[in-house]
């Protein structure tokens, strides 16, 4: 029996994680759960997961917790400093599935020896990768990745050495544009974005995915996870998303990750890993599919995977920059502050602005998120010239 707690518990991907705990309570205690606001989901979720405690990260709703949870024995927190204790409460696994750069500093709280980070969280990489990798190896804890794509990987390297590797290759679904025009997908509103064709996920991330920011970040990410340089890494379009990720050795073999689109079987790995329980989730039906596509990105349809790539090539800050005005651009965009195009024209002019000032790789988890926090101030007060030129 492992103890795990849940940060991002009231998420799309703390519902796959409760879904498995649920499945197996044979061998899963749940410690904690930890939501940002949502306190009658959170409260009701602890319950059903039996935990010993849960934390709320808006401090102004403590006492709605504590209410949710009278008579539960379960401890109730709440607040930042809540969520991080909650985060380094005794427990074999962490799952890190909150979502955006709030999810950074709790994660990285997690980082314990013997610890198994299943992660889902792509700021601690994005924008922090090398200390937040650094960090882990020096706590000894275990980092498992959760996203659909990097968990097919890891499991088709099979523990292959790095020298065998020649390339990994990242697939992406193409989203709701990838037949569109570019002046169409310019145009588009947030009603088009988060039409996605295969994933049901958060806002944020379904219009990552439309326009492929998504997939850029999650090279970054791979880059960390497989200490993969970026030659090695890449992307092709496939509309069925039945294969989520591909390693080519240098014998000229290749192995695919392939699983149906469902979150929670990359999600089930990576807190059984290396068993396998049964699952009661969706099956793969390859003979209903009859064929599998491939292709390309068009760099022309998807500039936010050109700027993900230009950002990777300028090292430094410039990952970090990026994520964060790609943060402000989507949530200004569903909002209603301007249409699709309008989020590449600003996460383009925040990392000019940034390119002049010769941010180095942060150095440390704080250092990451005090450029982030400066970053976002530029690409917030610069919101009205990509309004303006959306019109």
């Amino acid at each position: 029996m492992k103890s795990v707690t849940l940060l991002g518990a009231t998420g799309s991907v703390g519902a796959s994680a409760a879904d498995i705990l649920l499945q197996q309570r044979d061998r899963f205690r749940v410690e904690a759960v930890v939501a940002a606001d949502n306190v009658g989901a959170l409260a009701e979720l602890a319950v059903r997961l039996r935990a010993r405690a849960a934390a709320i990260a808006d401090g102004g709703k403590f006492r709605e917790l504590k209410a949710g949870l009278a008579g539960t024995g379960i401890e109730a927190l709440a607040g930042a400093e809540g969520v991080i204790e909650t985060a380094q409460r005794p427990a074999d696994i962490v799952v890190g599935a909150i979502a955006g750069t709030a999810g950074l500093r709790p994660t990285h709280a997690a980082l314990s020896a013997g610890r198994r980070i299943a992660l889902a969280n792509k700021e601690c990489l994005v924008c922090a990768g090398a200390a937040f990798m650094r960090d882990a190896a020096a706590a000894g804890a275990e980092i498992m990745p959760v996203d659909s794509e990097h968990n097919a990987i890891f499991q088709a390297l099979a523990g292959a050495p790095e020298s065998d590797v020649e390339a990994i290759v990242l697939t992406a679904s193409g989203g709701p544009f990838r037949t569109w025009t570019r002046e169409r997908i310019d145009q588009a509103g947030p009603e088009d974005a988060l039409a996605h064709p295969t994933w049901s996920m958060g806002p944020k991330i379904t219009v990552d995915s439309a326009g492929l920011m998504n997939k850029g970040l999650e090279l970054i990410e791979a880059h960390h996870l497989f200490r993969a340089s970026m030659e090695k890494l890449q992307v092709l379009v496939h509309p069925q998303s039945a294969v989520h990720g591909l390693v080519q050795f240098r014998d000229g073999s290749m192995s695919a990750g392939l699983a149906a689109a469902d979150m929670r079987v990359p999600m089930a790995h990576a807190l059984n890993h290396p068993d396998r329980p049964v699952l009661n989730s969706r099956r793969l039906n390859l003979a209903a599919m009859r064929s599998l596509e491939f292709f390309p990105p068009d760099l022309d349809l998807f500039p936010a995977l050109r700027l993900v790539q230009e950002a990777i090539k300028s090292g430094g800050a410039a990952p970090t920059v990026l994520n964060a005005a790609n943060e402000v651009a989507v949530e200004a965009f569903l909002s209603g502050r301007f249409r699709f195009g309008g989020i590449a024209r600003l996460v383009e002019a925040t990392c000019a602005w940034a390119a002049a000032r010769g941010w180095k790789t942060p150095a440390s988890v704080e250092e990451a998120l005090a450029i982030d926090d400066e970053s976002r101030s530029w690409a917030r007060a610069h919101l009205p010239r990509v309004e303006i030129a959306a019109t």
